[in-house]
């Protein structure tokens, strides 16, 4: 098995979500950016709130990481985005396509 990073957001509307997705993956950040809308259930300023959001899953490398969190921070429509990241081990086939398609460009 080989390794990637995954990077999962949430963003509150179809039409952002895709707006960021397609830009970071314009921008070669990420080789793939799967959205799904799930519904969120959360304590904000000590109230208890639900909202319909999209998630993104983004899959990239670990270098490319750092400028992947802030390229979503700074295409987020939230005040404070929440951008989880983690590791996971998958074919090497998929690897090497995720390496691929975030390699630099000169």
């Amino acid at each position: 098995m080989s390794t990637i990073l995954l990077v999962r957001t949430t963003i509150g509307d179809a039409e952002s979500a895709d707006r960021v997705a397609n830009g970071l993956i314009e921008g070669r950040l990420a080789a793939c950016a799967s959205l799904s809308p799930i519904r969120s259930v959360y304590r904000w300023k000590g109230m208890v709130e639900t909202a319909d959001e999209i998630a993104i899953l983004f899959k990239t490398t670990p270098d490319r990481a750092d400028e992947l969190r802030s390229a979503i921070e700074a295409r987020h429509t939230y005040d404070q985005p929440v951008v989880e990241m983690w590791e996971a081990d998958v074919d090497p086939s998929v690897a090497e396509w995720v390496y691929a398609e975030t390699a630099r460009v000169s």
